[in-house]
């Protein structure tokens, strides 16, 4: 009797390859499992396990995954976490798997796996809403919004001031916004060696001489040192310099052209004419577009802090200045409160040196206070937060949109909550040293707040309205220009990639979603702020990306230079071939600003390097 047997059927088997992270404490003991997720099913949920270790810190291990049947198009991987002996959190940087026959499909994951976890994750080819026509990754879109905005979550920290991420503190946020642990340990070594240096400093003062002169005052610099703060304490004093600070410092956004003397501020030309050039008045510089001004208007009638018993001072003043043909941008006159009178006269350059130096003096404290809690905190750190949380609540990962910002926000949720916590709380670190510590903060950050306008964050038009476009030397203004030309160039490409027409954007509901979760939620309060709830045309969403790119890199890097270079993604979240050409073309125009800017500076002095491209951070982390 003849007996047939039939063989067994043919298993396909996958080449899968697991990247982990490379910080500190990526890898894991625990169970990984992995399921292929395809077209025409799944494939046999497989335990990863090699001999020896696997998962690794920056390891990138290979294994064999089996189905029963070709998979047809791959569609997810399914990761699956499960505790072996202590829970073990890790961090999964990609995973690429290769058919039996096909390409390669690379799936990114960059995201923490805490706990007994299940996820999956989308193959890198970024898609819009109207690209999907499978009901089961349309399925997988709503489910990942879902429960990212059960995570992340608005709520009001204070009234009158840009929304926030719903947490106490940065140890109530998710693992993957947090800080990975080298930059932790990076940013509280930082903090604490500059504080023991200042506890050092005052232990030395407080047993060795007090300070009798200004000169007392280069105690401060021990180990930070740095060219900028050498430069500074040689020539802190001289008007030029107070000029190019006005200009080139911490806050230079603040200057503005004076066409007509306001009101409050009753300048004569004789007052000044000893200030201007040979043959000509204030009249005539101001018909010539040479007269500028400094307003702080919006300190006027701030409570002050009091420390340690003490009450705190603090002006509103006015300071003109003007644009000498030798001697370059210098003040001409100061006014320390909004009210003219005899209780606060005017101040000249001719006035007894001391009296001119403490009147620059108070202009230069104001700036402080505008500059940390206006130009810093609220206009870069707090409006670029209300980017994240709603990136985070209403854009999936596969989105272009998400690829495109998810650089430049990373980390911005943990350093924010730092800040509320150590820096502006009600017994943070402004309410330790600073005038406006206390009640005083944030009435100001009100302030500037109803005043804030969309217009104002892009800098072609905040120059034009601030009448500066001409003044000389302003390299904060010509390179923040090439810089935006570079993002909205960059950001345009990818946007008409994805978006092949006006109505392709129109009709993408998450996008969206994305701009009313802005508008409507993070920027509360704002009647006349000017940024739209709806998306129109590519070039609105263009505009608006570059604004938070710029405002998370450049911007922030102006006032507060960080460490990661802009334009060099360490998580590669696009994989299409026209995408990354866009990337790389971004970098060869930044690396060409680069030496735009090194070739300006060689040779002077004192150099503007805050906008060089590689010493500006991809996202607000400091």
């Amino acid at each position: 009797m003849c007996v047939c047997v039939c063989p067994c059927p043919q298993m396909e088997v996958y080449s899968v390859t697991v990247a982990t992270g490379t910080s500190q404490y990526s890898g894991t003991n625990n169970y990984v499992f992995v399921t292929l997720v395809g077209e025409r099913g799944e494939s046999e949920r497989t335990l990863l396990d090699n001999p020896g270790l696997d998962f690794c810190r920056g390891a990138v291990d290979q294994y064999k995954v089996t189905s029963p049947s070709p998979l047809g198009s791959l569609l997810l991987v399914r990761l699956e976490k499960q505790r072996y002996w202590v829970e073990d959190n890790w961090f999964c940087r990609y995973i690429t798997v290769e058919p039996p026959s096909g390409d390669k499909v690379t799936f990114p994951c960059y995201r923490w796996l805490v706990g007994d976890i299940k996820v999956e994750v989308r193959a890198g080819t970024a898609k819009t809403l109207r690209d999907e026509s499978l009901s089961q990754l349309l399925e997988h879109r709503k489910t990942e919004l879902q429960e990212r905005q059960k995570i992340y979550r608005w709520v009001t920290w204070a009234p009158g001031i840009p929304r926030c991420i719903d947490a106490k503190t940065e140890a109530d946020l998710p693992q993957d916004v947090r800080f990975e642990n080298e930059k932790r340990s990076d940013f509280e070594h930082s903090l604490q060696f500059a504080l023991l240096e200042l506890s050092l400093k005052k232990l030395a003062i407080r047993f060795g001489k007090s300070w009798n002169d200004l000169d007392d005052f280069k105690r401060i610099f021990w180990k930070l040192k740095s060219p900028i703060s050498e430069y500074c304490m040689e020539h802190w004093k001289e008007d030029w310099f107070f000029g190019y600070q006005c200009l080139n410092g911490s806050n230079p956004r603040m200057i503005q052209k004076c066409r007509k003397l306001p009101e409050n501020f009753p300048v004569t030309s004789d007052m000044v004419q000893s200030s201007m050039a040979p043959g000509t008045n204030l009249d005539k510089e101001l018909k010539a577009g040479n007269i500028y001004l400094l307003d702080y208007a919006i300190m006027d009638g701030i409570p002050s802090n009091t420390i340690k018993g003490k009450p705190q001072y603090i002006a509103a003043p006015l300071c003109l200045m003007y644009q000498h043909p030798d001697e370059g941008l210098i003040p001409v006159a100061i006014q320390l409160e909004q009210t003219p009178g005899l209780d606060s006269p005017i101040f000249l350059p001719r006035d007894p040196p001391l009296a001119w130096l403490l009147a620059k003096m108070w202009v230069r404290h104001s700036e402080f206070q505008v500059f940390q809690l206006l130009s810093h905190l609220l206009r870069t750190h707090l409006v670029i937060e209300v980017f994240c949380v709603a990136t985070l609540r209403q854009l999936p990962a596969v989105h272009p949109i998400y690829k495109l910002l998810a650089p430049h926000l990373r980390y911005t949720l943990e350093i924010n909550c730092r800040g509320r916590t150590q820096l502006i709380s009600p017994n943070g670190i402004f309410k330790r040293v600073v005038s406006t510590g206390g009640d005083g903060l944030l009435i100001l950050a009100q302030r500037e707040y109803k005043v804030l306008t969309y217009r104002s964050l892009q800098p072609h038009k905040d120059f034009a309205d601030r009448g500066v476009s001409q003044l000389p030397k302003y390299f904060y203004r010509e390179y923040s220009l090439m810089l935006w030309d570079a993002i909205h160039s960059f950001v345009s490409g990818m946007v008409d990639l994805f978006y092949q027409s006006d109505s392709d954007m129109q009709e993408d509901q998450e996008i969206q979603a994305w701009i009313r979760d802005i508008s409507q939620e993070g920027f509360t309060e704002l009647p006349n702020f000017g940024l739209p709830s709806t998306l129109s045309t590519r070039e609105e969403l263009s505009t608006l990306l570059t604004v938070a790119i710029f405002t998370s890199t450049a911007q922030h890097a102006a006032t507060n230079n960080g460490q990661i270079p802009l334009g060099q993604y360490t998580e590669q979240h696009f994989t299409e071939g026209r995408a990354v050409e866009l990337i790389d073309g971004f970098r060869t125009e930044l690396k060409e600003i680069e030496d735009h800017i090194l070739s300006q500076n060689e040779g002077l002095e004192l150099q503007y390097l805050f906008l060089l491209p590689s010493h500006i951070e991809n996202s607000i982390t400091i």
